[in-house]
């Protein structure tokens, strides 16, 4: 029933869903650029359509908040410590390591505003998991929903981020002087 709405929205709007979700059981999907909170309801149609259960992470304290949390988890998201004492890296990887199936959705700005850097973190999460990252562009201007085809890295972090960044340069953002540069 959800799915059928989704589609509709997609469709009664122009939005459509290129590519597909790759048949793996496990793997780090990124979405850029993430430059509105219309990224939210476009992934999470985008995630229906696909048939796609996906993940996410939030900040523990987000889920010690009553109904909060449990609309959190229910939504498949998982508390983590984002402390520097601990290492955020481990505590996901440690996820892939108790699912037979697991993909967690990561944004790697990290904000909805421009940001010269990208966190790493899902790189250094995808190589010690030693799973692939699925790239998913959200392109505003064409309203498309972009799958790629899954990305494995090399262990030669420079050289794989420039890879990933030049994929995201080609797409536009519902605010692109936000976006990939």
């Amino acid at each position: 029933m959800i799915r059928a709405f989704f589609r509709f929205c997609f469709w009664i709007t122009g939005w459509k869903v290129v590519g597909k979700r790759p048949d793996i059981a496990k793997y780090v999907l990124i979405v850029a650029p993430h430059t509105s909170n219309w990224d939210f309801f476009v992934g999470v149609a985008a995630r229906s359509i696909s048939y796609l259960r996906s993940d996410f992470l939030a900040k523990n304290s987000l889920f010690k908040i009553p109904i909060v949390g449990w609309v959190l988890k229910k939504m498949g998201g998982h508390a983590v410590d984002r402390s520097k004492n601990s290492n955020m890296v481990d505590q996901v990887v440690d996820l892939y390591h108790q699912h037979d199936e697991f993909v967690v959705t990561i944004t790697p700005e990290g904000t909805r505003s421009y940001v010269p850097k990208w966190k790493t973190g899902f790189y250094r999460i995808a190589d010690k998991a030693n799973v692939p990252i699925v790239m998913v562009g959200f392109d505003f201007p064409n309203k498309q929903v972009i799958y790629r085809e899954p990305f494995y890295p090399t262990g030669d972090m420079e050289s794989d981020m420039e890879v990933i960044l030049d994929y995201f340069r080609q797409i536009k953002g519902k605010h692109p002087e936000k976006g990939v540069r």
